[in-house]
């Protein structure tokens, strides 16, 4: 049973107030008494008002479902369509242009594309990997995956691939960093003189793209170049396995590789209680006061990880010159939805915790806030907020950090505001949600698979939905991406805020990556999500290959390339000839993937992982993919295209395919062949009682099942 403290008519869970008291708010000039009475304050006066905007959520939705029912089977009448989202308060009017005026903001959100990471802030490790994944090598980037198209050796050293690997790095720096009259496939010896870097005595085409060295200027250990304005380092080590056999010596091409990283409190994790919520701001207090550290067992050694320190070079001129050793952290708060038992309020009730992470994750940046060298060199704090719906979810959300600003003693605008672009109320309203939070806009995001979660639930009656590969060729999808990008630059993002696009979700498969990621800085995003720090080394090749900035200025002046029409055109089956064969495919694939998502989540609680698809290909899996696969069969299931029988019998068959993948797993739970397990149920639910789940979303699923199999 949870040991509660009593602070300012609030029940806290023992562990959580134990750590706010004595780890939190030490050193941030807040005092105890003043932080709980403010987040009381912000409980009760905020709670009834989260309320009231998740009822209209589910207000919109009957209305909408109603909508479906009564023209179901006659054709779709668009203009009829939207003249009703507009009168039910859905649709909004965009209203006059403006620009957004953040300020305040650090150079790796406004001026500096690049990749970014997501991470679960509750594995210290993998936090620090992603904090840490500022500078990645190249050569291992190469070395070490399928980038350069056939699979990464297993065991000894590859002399052909490591050639290979060399040629292909030079191929890049000609590329970005053309030699006036030569190559760097040539080049013997990189020197300084008099200011300038000289490559066999010829200078760089370029040669403001020199910006400093370490070591003796006639013999460097280290060179740095900036192109698009990311920086590479050339490392000379001439004992290096691969250097030795390098007629200059150069042993590795470091590149600035993931320039953000969320720090995920959301989707990636599961965090269902006090506990949880403690791990998770623990390790964000440790990254905002620059001390967590991490000690693990790798290959029979005990190793300890850190945050990485800046790096300092000589500058051309002779002075100095340094550069973020890490990533700039932002952390991404809880939606609207949940409550968390972490915190009742004065009655008993679960609080809002998305209201506890806005107060919590906002002191915690103080610490940050306090020192030098930290991780905002700007004095502002970074929250990625999720699943709002439409303007008046994201104006409160504005409200909610003014009033925490207040509590704590920060400036007005302090906390910068990413908004995810993934519910289809925030799509075909974006202008005005951006409009809602003008001063503290930073971000904007797409996220197809929420997006494509929402989309099948709010036109759940309008009929069955294609099968999931036909849904991403619909003309909606490309409207929704190149939509967001037009309304941020109209909305004045450009030079100011992130612009961003979706997870890469095959880690191992880079080469593919290469080949297709590319379409996002081409796209004007000038951040991407990737799913690892090697992945984030290999997609920065595509920041200086494009120069976004250029790109948005020519899409701007083109404006914009997708209507509000266009997003609300259903992806429903329009041809509807399925065979039994491809309808059981279908279904097998989606349940095979939220069978191998939640048996970990529930069992183990990880929140985000690699999970074997049906074909054995490791994706990404997190809520939002579980989402979409969960309320596609829900889908389905309401408009009989196949059966709860036959989808039983699927997921008891993927059962037993997914305990064949985990087989390796000692900690794992076989979910055969009796079926009756927590992680089994939880699925079943999410599949059988998806249509009644707010907005289809799984946390409420999750959450539950989770915290019954942690009490048990």
């Amino acid at each position: 049973m949870t040991t509660r403290i009593t602070r300012s008519d609030l029940q806290i869970d023992e562990i959580l107030c134990t750590f706010i008291e004595e780890k939190a708010l030490p050193g941030t000039d807040v005092e105890p008494e003043a932080f709980w009475q403010g987040l009381s304050e912000l409980i009760h006066d905020f709670g009834p008002r989260n309320r009231a905007l998740l009822e209209r959520r589910e207000e919109l939705q009957t209305q909408i479902d109603g909508w479906h029912i009564n023209h179901r089977n006659q054709p779709h009448d668009h203009e009829a369509y939207k003249a009703f989202l507009s009168e039910i308060g859905y649709l909004l009017p965009e209203g006059d242009d403006f620009e957004i005026d953040t300020t305040n903001v650090d150079p790796e959100i406004a001026t500096v594309p690049g990749p970014q990471l997501v991470v679960p802030i509750t594995n210290a490790r993998y936090a620090l990997n992603a904090a840490n994944a500022r500078w990645g090598s190249l050569y291992d980037g190469f070395y070490g995956t399928d980038a350069m198209g056939s699979p990464a050796p297993k065991g000894g050293y590859d002399k052909g691939r490591g050639a290979r690997v060399v040629a292909r790095a030079r191929v890049f720096l000609d590329e970005a960093f053309p030699i006036d009259g030569g190559s760097h496939a040539d080049a013997r010896r990189y020197h300084i003189s008099n200011g300038a870097l000289l490559v066999d005595d010829m200078p760089l085409v370029d040669p403001s793209k020199f910006v400093g060295y370490k070591g003796h200027p006639r013999a460097p250990e280290a060179v740095v170049l900036r192109n698009n304005a990311l920086h590479v380092e050339l490392v000379f080590d001439r004992t290096h396995r691969i250097g030795s056999r390098d007629q200059c010596g150069l042993a590795d091409v470091q590149m600035e590789s993931a320039i953000s990283a969320i720090m995920d409190c959301e989707d990636s994790v599961a965090c269902v209680d006090g506990e949880d919520k403690t791990q998770a701001y623990a390790n964000w207090l440790g990254l905002m006061k620059g001390d967590l550290e991490e000690t693990f067992e790798k290959g029979g050694q005990s190793l300890t990880r850190a945050l990485n320190p800046d790096r300092v070079y000589t500058a051309p001129d002779g002075g100095s010159v340094s550069l973020k050793g890490r990533a700039l952290m932002l952390v991404r708060n809880v939606g609207h939805l949940m409550t968390n038992p972490a915190i009742l309020d004065r009655d008993g009730n679960e609080v809002f915790e998305g209201l506890m992470d806005a107060m919590i994750t906002a002191l915690i940046a103080k610490h940050d806030l306090a020192r030098d060298g930290g991780n905002s060199v700007t004095g502002s704090v970074y929250v990625v907020k999720p699943k709002m719906h439409g303007p008046e979810e994201v104006s409160f959300a504005d409200e909610t950090f003014s009033f925490v600003e207040k509590v704590l003693g920060l400036p007005q605008n302090t906390v910068k505001l990413g908004i995810m672009d993934e519910e289809r109320r925030t799509s075909v309203n974006l202008k005005q949600c951006i409009r809602a939070a003008k001063s503290r806009v930073a971000f904007i995001n797409t996220g197809f698979l929420d997006r494509t979660g929402d989309e099948i639930h709010t036109s759940m009656e309008a009929g069955p939905f294609s099968r999931k590969d036909f849904i991403k060729r619909k003309a909606w999808i490309g409207g929704y991406e190149n939509r967001n990008v037009d309304i941020g630059l109209e909305c004045g993002l450009s030079g100011r805020a992130q612009i961003g696009k979706g997870m890469w979700a095959m880690p191992d498969m880079m080469a593919a990556m290469l080949e297709q990621k590319i379409d996002h800085p081409k796209a004007g995003a000038n951040c991407a999500w990737v799913p690892s720090p090697t992945a984030a080394t290999l997609h920065a090749l595509h920041y200086h290959k494009v120069d976004v900035f250029a790109v948005q200025a020519k899409l701007r002046k083109g404006g914009r390339r997708a209507h509000v029409d266009t997003i609300l055109d259903i992806p429903l089956a329009t041809f509807q000839k399925w065979s039994d064969d491809q309808v059981l495919r279908e279904v097998e694939n989606n349940a095979q993937g939220i069978l191998g998502y939640v048996v970990r989540w529930i069992d183990q609680g990880v929140g985000c992982s690699k999970v074997p698809d049906i074909n054995n290909v490791g994706l990404m899996e997190d809520r939002a993919t579980c989402r979409i696969s969960a309320q596609h069969i829900a889908n389905w299931l309401h408009h009989d295209v196949v059966s709860e029988a036959t989808v039983m019998e699927v997921l008891r068959k993927m059962a037993v395919v997914v305990d064949g993948q985990n087989a390796v797993d000692s900690e794992y739970r076989a979910m055969a062949p009796d079926f009756g397990g927590i992680a089994f149920q939880a699925a079943c639910d999410l599949v059988f009682r998806g249509r009644v789940q707010p907005s289809g979303y799984t946390e409420p699923v999750l959450h539950a099942r989770r915290l019954q199999l942690k009490s048990a």
